[in-house]
């Protein structure tokens, strides 16, 4: 066992809290690690970042990865999800930005601005600017091939969406698909496809009125009203805009704009300080439509796991979409990707769209290999493109999935199709899991009910892959899957942690996470 005196304070104290209740299997004679047990295992099973885990805060991951050089912190700063959507994986991004090669330090989606406020702090921490090149004389990075990148995507066709929640569902969940055939795009199975959206011209409306600017203003070579539509990110207000109404309000205006800018949150509402919601709060604020568009972020691509197979369906592509509505207050807010999707993009038009190639999330190489699938809610969609694929290329391979949802009768994504699966016996195993249907039931549950069968499979050299939320769901079925390895691999807490990290170094354990 590896000496667990080597670790911090901070890192027992992460590791213990991580580890805590994991195991609890009294019948096989299996108890939860001690603190230091639990560092050990840790210390023999992680990649040398032991912060690299969505589910832990931003505190925790920067204490972890104290004292460590520049381009690590930055890592630890991220969301660690490595979703792509930066177009780096988060290691990548964070030497990238330490090297000076990257200036934009926006490009986390899933972190946020607190992830871009953490990054700010470091890279301003005397001797950071010794790191690389200075950004202004860095050379601009050429575009990738077309499509193949954020920033130089490719026009596909918009073909139609269908609704996949049946009546009486709580959710908003469509089924949607676009033509590849003009955009000479092609990928596989785990790729993610990039929406470059556009907000919402009712809310552009709203935001152009409180501003009190013309919508035909020309701003670098657009109306304001295009410009807000099609370029600037009007969610959660840049720390830029509080600085610019700090500049022009006074009293306590000025006050709380600038401790709004500093990461405070002086009177409660943060919360519900979007780009309008910012506006109303400082209605006395006068702000040139220039300098507003300057203090705004750049609005994002967003990215989808693909649901469909190239091999079975060549020049299309699919994805499955939960449209984003909620309110905050009284105020209700949208989705800019998922409403788009959802309602606004209308069949035949032309959306520019890349292809995020998979990092480390695919099928396994011989198609004999079986496969186990863990994919509630949206979290099908890739498994479902898995699974049309290795129809499509006759995979001898057998397959399991586990899907859950809230309601069977109104929450049954692509039912008919998998039932199908099923019942040809292609698909060797469809296991269910309802959480409104009395008794709360989760994907993570029938793992443990089914945990002989699923160590049998993990044992026959199965690969095994969860898609889903990150900080909740995906951390759940890791945890029921280390319990399967105790309890049914008659294995130690400490083994079956081992076993599990084993499966993952070896590329039979992987997560497509949000």
């Amino acid at each position: 066992m590896a000496d667990a005196s080597r670790f911090s304070q901070e890192q027992r104290s992460w590791l213990n809290g991580f580890f805590a209740g994991l195991l609890s299997l009294d019948n096989a004679g299996v108890t939860a690690l001690s603190p230091a047990e639990n560092a050990a295992v840790m210390a023999e099973a992680e990649d040398g970042a032991p912060w690299h885990d969505p589910s832990l805060e931003m505190a925790e991951r920067m204490q972890l990865a104290e004292g460590k050089p520049l381009p690590r912190r930055l890592y630890a700063a991220m969301a660690q999800q490595d979703c792509g959507q930066c177009g780096y994986v988060c290691e990548t991004y964070s030497a990238a930005i330490a090297s000076r090669a990257e200036g934009r330090l926006n490009l986390c989606a899933p972190g946020g601005k607190e992830t871009l406020r953490q990054i700010k702090t470091l890279m301003e921490e005397p001797g950071a600017s010794a790191a690389g090149t200075p950004t202004e004389t860095a050379p601009a990075a050429e575009p990738g091939p077309k499509g193949r990148c954020r920033e130089n995507p490719a026009l596909a066709t918009f073909l139609s969406r269908r609704k996949l929640n049946g009546q009486g569902s709580e959710k908003e969940t469509w089924h949607v698909e676009f033509d590849l055939s003009e955009s000479g795009l092609d990928y596989v199975v785990g790729d993610a496809f990039g929406i470059v959206a556009q907000n919402d011209p009712r809310l552009v409306d709203a935001v152009i009125a409180l501003l009190g600017a013309r919508p035909d203003a020309e701003i670098g070579g657009k109306s304001l009203r295009d410009k807000l539509v099609a370029d600037c990110a009007l969610g959660p207000a840049p720390d830029a805009l509080f600085q610019l109404i700090s500049y022009v309000t006074g009293g306590e205006a000025r006050a709380k704009a600038r401790r709004l800018a500093a990461g405070e949150d002086p009177d409660g509402d943060l919360d519900r300080l979007d780009v309008l919601g910012t506006l109303h709060k400082f209605s006395q604020a006068r702000l040139s439509a220039e300098a507003f568009v300057e203090a705004l972020d750049p609005l994002q691509p967003r990215l989808y796991s693909i649901s469909s197979s190239h091999n079975a369906t060549p020049g299309r592509i699919t994805l499955t979409v939960d449209t984003v509505r909620y309110k905050v207050g009284t105020r209700p807010r949208w989705g800019v990707a998922s409403t788009f999707l959802g309602e606004r993009v209308q069949p035949g038009d032309k959306v520019p769209v890349y292809v995020q190639r998979a990092h480390g999330f695919g099928l396994p190489a011989d198609p004999a290999t079986p496969v186990i699938m863990c994919g509630p809610g949206t979290g099908v969609a890739p498994f479902r493109a898995f699974l049309h694929d290795r129809l499509a290329t006759k995979a001898p391979g057998r397959n399991w999935l586990f899907f859950g949802h809230q309601r069977r009768a109104c929450d049954f994504f692509y039912e008919d199709e998998l039932q199908a699966m099923k019942d040809s016996g292609f698909l060797t195993n469809l296991t269910l899991a309802w959480s409104r249907d009395g008794e709360k039931v989760y994907v993570q549950d029938r793992m443990r009910e089914r945990g002989s069968e699923l160590w049998a499979w993990l044992e026959q050299g199965a690969h095994f892959y969860v898609c889903g939320d990150a900080k909740r769901m995906a951390k759940d079925v890791e945890r029921a899957l280390v319990d399967v390895v105790a309890e049914h691999g008659a294995r130690s807490s400490e083994e079956a942690i081992s076993y599990v990290a084993s499966l993952r170094k070896a590329g039979r354990y992987q997560a497509d996470v949000y």
